[in-house]
């Protein structure tokens, strides 16, 4: 017996972001950032600096792209790269993960922290959800992310 959710991941590639991938990305950092999945609603200036970030060399933030066998982008990562003086490690922070919603549950998000896993296998990993995203959360979890009980903090300069 074939597993269908295996079938339909193996038809998604993951990929950096390119400038041909912009107008797309742009329009799902808009969906993405006016849902409840966030905090804060972003906005044109940070979403088009996000991308012109991903597209560079920079050393801070990474974007990928989730496209099917059509060459349709069905969604999108960003991670941004640090150190954690606490784990002694890299830092990779999955800022966003956003599926289109006929790409989600088919495990394509768990493809995605698979694929982080060996790209940067000793780094520690770490990514925020609303607590209310109680379907993130389990797919976070099963993917072994633990829930720590930190309180974020920012100052916006």
């Amino acid at each position: 017996m074939t597993d269908n959710r295996s079938l339909e991941t193996r038809k998604l590639e993951i990929r950096k972001i390119e400038e041909k991938d912009r107008a797309i990305v742009l329009g799902m950092m808009r969906v993405f950032y006016s849902s409840d999945a966030v905090w804060s609603e972003g906005s044109e200036d940070i979403f088009i600096r996000d991308i012109d970030e991903c597209i560079s060399d920079s050393p801070f933030l990474n974007g990928y792209v989730f496209e099917d066998t059509s060459g349709r982008v069905r969604g999108y990562a960003m991670t941004a790269h640090s150190f954690s003086t606490e784990f002694g490690k890299p830092c990779i922070w999955i800022e966003d993960i956003y599926l289109e919603e006929g790409v989600r549950g088919i495990g394509t998000g768990s493809a995605f922290l698979d694929y982080l896993k060996v790209k940067y296998p000793d780094s520690v990993h770490r990514l925020e959800t609303e607590a209310e995203n109680s379907r993130a959360v389990r797919a976070y979890v099963k993917n072994g992310f633990e829930i720590i009980p930190y309180r974020e903090m920012f100052r916006n300069m």
